[in-house]
């Protein structure tokens, strides 16, 4: 049986490391900047309107939401990062959870890899170079998923996807996808290489 996507649930809200859920089942994260549209892709992936909620202030949420799909996987949404109005606090806060994911996790085997979005209207930002420097340091597999890509005309769109593609950051092989949540462009191809990553069959 494939990945039933319509079975899923909010499995757990997690503002600490220790209470990660510690189910024996693949984890793909999603990381970006705050605003990034990651709560829209989150819905658009799911076919749900507001499983992921859509923050009026961008960067105030600081949790790791884990979203069990069919009992075979987590997409795991991780707190947005590079909001400037964020407080000192907040900002050690978000530090320390989203670092706690990456070397406190419990089921840090399960982890196969991560969503990295990136805002086609800003590109690859200084915050997502320092995501990717860092998994390309510890060798996790990632897809760059570029958002809100209906924002912009052919000619923009074509130079954003061709600048993103040969910025020389990307290790090479990564899964590089436009990605509209209003139009659902994309929706196919990253479930296909969110399952690839994660080994699952849709």
């Amino acid at each position: 049986m494939g990945l039933n996507i319509q079975n899923v649930n909010l499995k757990m809200t997690a503002g600490f490391a220790s209470q990660f859920p510690a189910d024996a089942i693949p984890q793909v994260a999603l990381s970006g900047r705050s605003n990034v549209g990651k709560s829209s892709l989150i819905n658009t992936l799911l076919g749900r309107k507001s499983l992921a909620r859509v923050s009026a202030t961008p960067g105030k949420t600081i949790t790791v939401n884990f979203y069990e799909i069919d009992k075979k996987m987590f997409l795991v949404d991780l707190p947005g990062y590079g909001f400037a109005a964020r407080a000192h606090d907040n900002k050690n806060q978000w530090s320390q959870l989203t670092d706690g994911y990456f070397t406190k996790n419990k089921n840090i085997d399960l982890v196969r890899g991560v969503v990295q979005l990136v805002d086609s209207r800003a590109g690859i930002t200084r915050d997502d170079a320092m995501m990717i420097d860092y998994m390309n340091n510890v060798g996790l597999p990632y897809i760059i998923a570029i958002t809100k890509i209906d924002k912009l005309n052919k000619t923009e769109r074509a130079a954003c996807i061709e600048k993103i593609s040969n910025d020389g950051i990307i290790a090479q092989d990564t899964p590089i996808i436009p990605f509209s949540s209003l139009k659902k462009e994309g929706k196919d191809e990253l479930w296909r290489a969110i399952a690839d990553m994660a080994q699952i069959k849709l």
